[in-house]
């Protein structure tokens, strides 16, 4: 069993999945959660959820109830760093990221990042390289 599979001694490695999503938000939007868990969701899964993330601005969108703006917002920059998310993934995991799913509650100040892998020994392309266009 792979170290980073479910059942396996992956504690370090899903404590560390958390620091960097930590940092990613914090290079990102400026200020970074202040509760982050991950955990895996079946073999090939692995989910980040994200407390407390929004910056005075974006708080202030809530507080107006601009709830569609604000989550456009943060979607559009999501995916706009696709790679930023997903290469801690495989650094630490040492598998490829077939999925990157991003979603935010804005009323509970919630995030979530999934991240699907691809089976282990997978050497086709990362969902990092495939870039989407705007209008797609």
């Amino acid at each position: 069993m792979h170290a980073t599979e479910p059942g396996g001694n992956e504690h370090g490695t899903l404590s560390a999945i958390s620091n960097e999503m930590v940092r990613v938000y914090k290079d990102q939007f400026g200020r970074g959660p202040t509760k982050t868990r991950t955990q895996w969701a079946g073999p090939d899964i692995i989910v980040v959820t994200l407390e407390q993330t929004f910056t005075p601005a974006e708080r202030k969108l809530r507080a107006l109830g601009e709830h569609a703006r604000l989550r456009d917002l943060r979607m559009l920059f999501q995916y706009a760093e696709v790679a930023a998310f997903c290469d801690p993934i495989e650094r630490l995991t040492g598998r490829t990221v077939r999925s990157f799913i991003s979603g935010i509650d804005t009323e509970a100040d919630l995030a979530s990042e999934m991240f699907v892998l691809h089976p282990p020994g997978y050497e086709g392309p990362s969902r990092s390289t495939i870039v989407t266009p705007p209008d797609a």
